[in-house]
């Protein structure tokens, strides 16, 4: 079994190592398992022949415990986690979250509020002559100045506020192998500032590169932040993005272009490298670490995602490009993952961004990169969109073959527009056969058109038909499995006339929703900078917003009608949204004419093929039968 990296001076002892050439901090406990950004950075750097320590949820009360390993040859890492931490600390209502699945136990509190800054200033108290570089999903999505939910408030570009030489955005592989190399070359940090992937510090804009609006423009003018995005967001491509310059105070933040993908053979390797798979032993007795249980037994194939929705950061950080595994790196996994003395023969997901994409969405952009300005599925499909599940299927099938395999699941988010556009119906009908662990989660968001585009997701009528065919295919197979919506409440263009036709949609369609989520700005997408602004990015027209407590929580309140607690935000919504009628007893009410009366009839039945399909289940967060736990929404 392979050995993890080290953690201590003992383990560094036991190496031999006397000083490390890299340490990498992180907010996250240590899980040495691929779907960890600290893991893949750290043996990827290892696999380069260089030696990583790991300093995970340091004490940053002192800058003491970032010496715990020693000064390291070339740099410090620092990244918050795999999540940023403002995200991982709080809810979309700025309520404290009382757990953190990233954590040994579940425990809350031990990272602090904004991690890679905190940690980057002890970092630099503690070895103010070390190179410091940041990374991971935090660094990278506020890599320009950015809207941020927490202070309401623009912020300037991380690598500002943290003080660091440099940021890696994006997937960094390539990105830190290059640096790491030019270090050891005796290249200074200061002069390493073209690496693709990465973004520095410069005094002023060179080149063909694009000069975006400087900071305090940004805080001032919503116009400009809204034009800013977008430009982000066009140049976010390894073929045809360029360099982009943000000034803040007297210097620039530059950020180079994308780092390209990496290739099949690239991708194969470095989710092979000699992963212990597992937590560190040392979270044992504190009840090990929760995140692991959603990943243990699935299999990542792909990444980035060509569905573009703007509520969604991937687009900003894989970008739009879709790159793959081979179907024999799958199947390898597949085989360790049965040799496992924990494997009860179910595979819990064979998925990533999204499960069903296995290729870029047309031949155009490999040599041409994604279009600025369209995307490729909605709101209406792209001609030139290559539709094929067929190597995906045969994946599928021959891991579900394999000895000791008693079922393979697919719980990632699935494309069901790109499904439905497939003219050879096998994949949806195995998909429905053999994949589905009695419900299947799919993320249409909302039924009001007007709010779906402004999501960047398919209208209406695409989940309907969706939802016929499933509906028709659980028939044919004598099945009674159910579709678990994933909804979005108070998106920016949802106002509550578009709450209360969603709650109708419901009811008439006998749906109970467990799941749902109130829209939560996250850093980096083009959803957030319309909830700033009130402007959406792209076509540059204004778009409602729902700001207040009140209407956010009389819209969440509306996608859950029926649970009593809900009755008056219900009510207050419907008196708002001049819905008076939709109040009683009749078919069409959703709430009684007072609190504790008698509830309205269930109305009109929904058709055979969708109460089959969309029956309410209020038990949908229940785990399956199989013992995985349902995998949880990004926000």
């Amino acid at each position: 079994m392979p050995d993890f990296l080290p953690v201590s001076r003992e383990d560094m002892e036991r190496r031999g190592i006397e000083q490390l050439d890299f340490v990498l901090v992180t907010g996250d406990a240590y899980v040495d398992h691929p779907s960890f950004g600290t893991a893949i950075i750290g043996r990827v750097l290892e696999d380069a022949g260089f030696s990583v320590g790991i300093i995970s949820q340091p004490d940053w009360r002192s800058a003491k415990d970032f010496l715990r390993l020693g000064l390291p040859r070339y740099a410090f890492l620092c990244n918050s986690g795999n999540i940023d931490s403002m995200v991982n600390h709080y809810t979309a209502a700025k309520k404290r979250r009382s757990q953190d699945a990233y954590t040994p136990g579940g425990a809350a509190g031990k990272r602090p509020d904004r991690a890679v800054i905190v940690y980057s200033g002890r970092i630099r108290e503690a070895a103010p002559g070390v190179p410091l570089l940041i990374g991971g999903i935090e660094a990278s999505l506020r890599r320009f100045a950015h809207y941020d939910y927490w202070d309401d408030a623009v912020r300037r570009s991380i690598l500002v506020d943290s003080g660091a030489d440099l940021l890696m955005y994006g997937m960094g592989e390539l990105s830190v192998v290059e640096i790491a190399r030019r270090l050891a070359a005796g290249e200074p940090i200061s002069s390493i500032t073209d690496v693709r992937g990465t973004c520095v510090m410069v005094d002023s804009p060179e080149g063909d590169g694009i000069l975006l609006p400087d900071f305090e423009t940004l805080r001032r003018n919503k116009k400009a932040y809204a034009s800013a995005t977008a430009t982000q967001y066009r140049e976010q491509d390894a073929v045809r993005g360029r360099p982009l310059y943000q000034q803040h105070g007297l210097h620039f933040v530059k950020q180079n272009p994308p780092m390209r993908p990496l290739t099949t053979e690239e991708f194969d390797h470095v989710y092979e490298l000699p992963y212990c798979n597992a937590p560190h032993p040392s979270y044992d007795a504190l009840g090990g670490v929760p995140a692991i249980a959603e990943v243990e037994f699935s299999i990542i194939h792909n990444r980035g995602c060509f569905g573009a929705c703007n509520f969604c950061a991937l687009t900003l950080h894989q970008s739009r490009t879709v790159t793959s595994r081979s179907k024999q790196s799958i199947l390898r996994e597949a085989r360790r993952l049965t040799q496992s003395p924990r494997f009860k023969g179910y595979i819990h997901d064979i998925g990533g961004p999204t499960a069903n994409f296995r290729h870029p969405a047309c031949q155009k952009q490999l040599a041409c990169g994604a279009c600025p300005d369209r995307r490729c599925l909605a709101p209406d499909p792209c001609p030139n969109l290559e539709v094929d599940h067929t190597e995906y299927l045969d994946i599928l099938r021959e891991v579900r073959a394999l000895p000791g395999v008693k079922k393979v699941f697919v719980r990632s988010g699935l494309r069901f527009d790109y499904m439905l556009l497939d003219k050879d119906p096998s994949f949806f009908e195995e998909l429905v056969k053999y994949h589905v662990s009695g419900q299947l989660k799919v993320a249409p968001e909302h039924i009001s058109d007007n709010v779906l585009r402004c999501m960047g997701k398919p209208s209406q009528a695409v989940f309907d038909a969706f939802c016929e065919q499933y509906a028709a295919l659980n028939r044919k197979w004598g099945l009674k499995q159910y579709l678990v919506p994933y909804l979005m409440s108070s998106h920016p263009g949802s106002r509550l006339e578009d709450a209360v036709a969603l709650a109708c949609y419901l009811k008439s369609h006998r749906l109970h929703p467990e799941q749902v989520q109130d829209f939560y700005p996250t850093p980096g997408t083009i959803s957030t900078a319309m909830y700033y602004t009130g402007i959406d990015p792209v076509s540059g027209k204004p778009v409602y917003v729902a700001r207040s407590p009140e209407e956010k929580a009389q819209q969440r309140a509306l996608l859950q009608f029926f649970r009593p607690q809900n009755y008056e935000k219900v009510r207050a919504a419907l008196l708002a949204a001049g819905r008076p009628d939709l109040i009683g007893s009749g078919p069409e009410c959703l709430v009684p004419a007072a609190p504790g009366g008698q509830r309205p009839a269930a109305g009109k039945p929904a058709s055979r093929s969708k109460k089959t399909e969309l029956r309410a289940q209020r038990n949908a967060s229940r785990p399956p039968k199989h013992g995985g736990r349902p995998t949880p929404r990004k926000p």
